[in-house]
């Protein structure tokens, strides 16, 4: 049971961890495309 828990626990941590990876590089896209729009100007 112990095993399980501890199982569970790293599963949710990694896919919290994730789920922020993406959101970063989601925030990271739009300041290049910002950027790109500034250059073009």
């Amino acid at each position: 049971m112990k095993k399980l828990f501890v199982l569970l626990l790293i599963s949710m941590l990694f896919i919290a961890g994730c789920e922020c990876v993406n959101g970063l590089g989601k925030d990271v896209q739009k300041a290049g495309k910002w950027m790109e729009k500034q250059s073009q100007q």
